[in-house]
């Protein structure tokens, strides 16, 4: 006897299905970070847009070359590569020429991604390592910082210079905050921090915006709160011990909370699930580490940032905070003698 509705359906675990898909966060993510994307063309015109396109353009065109020819397209639609090249863009500053973002955007997924085997095998966060390999080999392109003409459709010349051939840099040169605060002594504004009116990285001037886009991350349950949370009660507590001591020589904790790309990395770049600790335990360590590692580089180091080293280190030390975080085993049986 042949039932046409079966009542009982007979399948395999997992029988509990995630609602959550892989698609679905990237897309979270994405619209998370919709409004500081476009608070960074606003500040920075339409060069700010062309670099962060040709990031995104460089990550995805990796990931369809260097995929199976019949997983490309689902590849492409869980949105990580284009996540990746969108955290990228945001991180780099807005007179870079368009040649070096492609090229970030293909190491990112190249050597941050696909060469450790694909999505959720890799040890570090492929936007980071992305910019990592651009610092490393155009230090001078990465930490020039030309302020903005105010007309929107001006491109600077910079950003259309010949690939592998010395950029042109026009316009007047304008020191981020952190730069200001460690080399000069002087701060900057805790109001031109928050809304983004200041030099630096394409996404990462406008505090609140991030923090906006957080929040809706955390409500959607997109993030681990406990990571972003720790980075920041560290920084800030690490910040504050220094201001104590010396308030003419150390930054405040708020000047040290909205400058720089804390807040981007903090929350977009360290509660990668793939490459952060999966135990509770571990994700107050992990938070703790990078906070006190931005400090320490920020203050002691040569470089006046220190987010995405923090992050790096931190990454390479998961897998060792997972093995020792692991929650009791409930019914274990005790060894006798």
């Amino acid at each position: 006897m042949k039932l046409q509705d079966p009542k009982l359906l007979v399948q395999p675990a997992p029988l509990l299905k995630q609602p959550l898909t892989t698609a679905k966060a990237m897309g979270d993510v994405a619209f998370a970070l919709a409004p500081a994307t476009l608070a960074g063309v606003w500040f920075f015109g339409l060069g700010a847009l062309l670099i962060v396109s040709a990031g995104i353009a460089g990550a995805v065109l990796t990931e369809w070359v260097f995929s199976p020819s019949g997983q490309r397209r689902a590849k492409l639609l869980d949105g990580s590569g284009l996540i990746t090249g969108l955290l990228l863009g945001l991180s780099l500053p807005p007179g870079l020429p368009l040649w070096m973002a492609f090229l970030g955007g293909v190491v990112s997924i190249g050597l941050g991604k696909l060469i450790w085997g694909g999505l959720g095998y890799n040890l570090f966060n492929p936007a980071l390592v992305g910019r990592a390999f651009l610092l490393a080999t155009f230090p001078v392109a990465m930490t020039t910082w030309n302020a903005h003409t105010g007309d929107f459709f001006a491109v600077q010349a910079s950003i259309l210079a010949t690939p592998f051939l010395q950029a042109t840099y026009d316009g007047m040169s304008a020191a981020t905050p952190l730069g200001t605060m460690k080399f000069e002594g002087q701060s900057t504004p805790l109001w031109d921090l928050v809304i983004g009116k200041t030099s630096g990285c394409i996404g990462e001037t406008s505090g609140l915006l991030l923090v906006l886009g957080g929040i809706y991350l955390v409500l959607r349950r997109d993030l681990d709160w406990r990571i972003p949370a720790s980075i920041l009660l560290s920084v800030a507590a690490f910040s504050l011990v220094l201001f104590l001591i010396d308030p003419a020589g150390y930054p405040d904790p708020l000047f040290s909370l909205f400058s720089g790309g804390l807040l981007l990395g903090a929350i977009y770049m360290a509660t990668d699930p793939v490459t952060s600790p999966i135990t509770p335990k571990g994700a107050w360590i992990f938070g703790v580490g990078v906070g006190l590692l931005v400090v320490l580089i920020r203050v002691f180091g040569g470089f006046p940032e220190g987010v995405m080293y923090a992050i790096l280190l931190m990454n390479a030390a998961t897998p060792l905070i997972d093995r020792y975080t692991q929650p009791r085993v409930f019914g274990k049986g005790i060894k006798t003698p």
